[in-house]
This record gives C-alpha cells, sequence and structure tokens, in this order.
C-alpha cells in the first residue's frame, strides 16, 4: 500500500513554473531588476530661484522627467526607461511636499 513516488518530476515542474513566471513577469513589465545607473542623483536637479524682476534662462528642450504630486508628495516619473519613477527629497532624505494635494495627517 505504501507506493513510492518519483518526486523528481514534481520538483523539476515546480522550478520550471517559478522561472516562467518571473521571465513572464519581467518580459511585461510588471518586474524591474534594479541597476545601479537607473538611480538619478539628486545632485543632477538644480532649483532656479525666481526674483521678481530679473530674467532667468532655460533651456528650450523639456527635461526627460516629468513631476506629478502623489498624496502630497512630488514624484518623478522618467519618460526614456520604462518603469522608473522615485521621489523627490532633499539632502536630509526629506520628501518634497507639493500644495497641489492634501499632505496626508497622522491619525491618533
Amino acid at each position: 500500500m505504501s507506493e513510492e513516488r518519483n518526486m523528481i518530476p514534481l520538483i523539476l515542474t515546480g522550478i520550471g513554473t517559478i522561472i516562467g513566471t518571473v521571465g513572464c513577469l519581467w518580459f511585461y513589465g510588471y518586474l524591474h531588476f534594479a541597476k545601479p545607473e537607473d538611480a538619478l542623483l539628486l545632485s543632477d536637479f538644480t532649483m532656479l530661484k525666481t526674483v521678481p524682476g530679473e530674467d532667468y534662462k532655460i533651456a528650450l528642450t523639456p527635461a526627460a522627467q516629468v513631476a506629478q504630486c502623489v498624496d502630497g508628495v512630488l514624484v518623478m516619473f522618467d519618460t526614456e526607461q520604462k518603469g522608473l519613477s522615485g521621489v523627490l527629497v532633499n539632502n536630509k532624505k526629506q520628501a518634497v511636499r507639493c500644495m497641489g494635494q492634501e499632505t496626508p495627517q497622522l491619525q491618533e
């Protein structure tokens, strides 16, 4: 009554399924393996202070990044690299807030 089953095909099927699932998720963009060159440094951005009566010059071509206010925090999306996004922070790792939406409040 105690039959021994060959578990090797079951194990190989499980491993193959996991590898196939990860491959499909990566191919369709739901899984992204971050590389060091994907990171954007804060030093790449500079704030131009506007002074009334003074002119400032900027380039006519827009940057490859787009910013959007999400839950009161400024989130940046890269238009050239699929799936690359991040939160803009200052040198103290504090998120830059935006005034377009209500900032989330801590509920007690």
